[in-house]
């Protein structure tokens, strides 16, 4: 690894620190979204607590997380490893931000956001199969963990480096694991639905 990639690493890390759905809740006069509603700070709570306006700009914040870095890659040509680790970098940057001690998110914002990143066609994949999900099932953590189960596949038939596949599993291994309260509400029929979040501010 060269120094630049270290740096790239390092940047991607930071970026992903910065909370979106924090930020977003301060400066429109919302409650922190770590201590409201499921207590998360993505923008499933902020719709939650704010209405769609808010949740959608906490939304685009988490996914450029992800993007930007990744597009840095492409721009100074770098190699797969290096794509592999500076989108993890980012989405555990959004896991455990060092500017909020890190508690952070979820990650299926930022994680889209490195996916898009990778491949637009990989992106588009798993959002198409968490927009179907979401439609059919009408719960956001369960299109979030249907979609992030199928990225590997996706990112092996699209993109198959094998350092980004190993990445995506890891990824989404981590995924389950921060959504595993989901889970057990899932299993027990209690999980909220995305019909039931507020709509307006």
């Amino acid at each position: 690894m060269t120094a630049l990639d270290l740096i790239l690493v390092v940047a991607a890390y930071l970026l992903g620190s910065i909370s979106s759905a924090i930020i977003v809740c301060r400066l429109m006069g919302l409650p922190d979204p770590r201590t409201e509603g499921s207590n998360n700070p993505g923008a499933t709570n902020v719709l939650r607590i704010g209405g769609r306006k808010a949740a959608a700009i906490t939304l685009l914040g988490d996914s450029l997380k992800g993007f930007v870095p990744v597009l840095a890659c492409h721009l100074l040509d770098r190699s797969a490893p290096v794509f592999a680790l500076v989108g993890g970098a980012a989405f555990l940057g959004h896991l455990y931000p060092v500017f909020f001690g890190f508690r952070g998110g979820k990650g299926v914002a930022t994680a889209l956001g490195v996916q898009f990143g990778w491949s637009w066609m990989i992106g588009g994949a798993v959002a198409a199969t968490w927009l179907f999900m979401a439609k059919v099932a009408n719960i956001s953590s369960l299109a979030a963990l249907v979609s992030m189960l199928l990225a590997p596949l996706y990112v092996w038939l699209l993109w198959p480096a094998p350092e980004l596949v190993v990445a995506q599993v890891l990824i989404t291994a981590v995924l389950i694991w921060r959504h595993r309260s989901n889970i057990r509400k899932l299993l027990s029929g209690s999980e909220g639905r995305i019909s039931k979040q507020p709509d307006s501010d």
